[in-house]
């Protein structure tokens, strides 16, 4: 029998490393705990938005965090809902400041409410500090639960 935690991880990874677009962006679990997400993103020259400055384009800055905010979705609902699909909704990034030049990315995420249909989540991604966020991001995702049968 697998425990919470374990389960836990196991869903994390799986989502990390089975999602095509994760997959292909090279994407990293990092931690995840209830409620809560991490993920990294190392640098590559094929995820490079501008050649001369070497900087991880923005796109995959809004992937990451967006996935990332899925991740601490999916961390909240274990052991409460047995299956589900979230979608993003709305997701508004604030970009601080460009990632340093040959920097991989990290994307921390917070899910912090839950209601029956939506679920609100707060992400920041930075390349080296925490406190010195490249990006912010806002976001609310519904929650698709499956259908019940219908009563008679």
């Amino acid at each position: 029998m697998t425990t919470f935690p374990e389960a836990l991880r196991e869903l994390a990874r799986n989502m990390v490393q089975s999602v095509p677009q994760a997959s292909a962006l090279g994407f990293e679990l990092v931690t995840v705990e209830p409620g809560h997400g991490s993920i990294f993103t190392p640098w590559r020259e094929d995820l490079v938005g501008d050649p001369d400055t070497g900087v991880i384009a923005g796109g995959v800055v809004t992937a990451l965090l967006d996935h990332c905010c899925g991740l601490a979705i999916t961390s909240s609902m274990m052991g409460k809902v047995t299956a589900f699909s979230t979608a993003t909704l709305d997701l508004r990034i604030d970009y601080m400041r460009p990632a340093a030049p040959r920097a991989g990315v990290t994307a921390q995420a917070h899910c912090y409410k839950i209601t029956r249909s939506i679920a609100f989540v707060r992400a920041q991604a930075f390349d080296t500090d925490p406190a010195d966020p490249i990006a912010t991001a806002q976001a609310a995702f519904v929650l698709k639960r499956p259908e019940e049968p219908a009563k008679p």
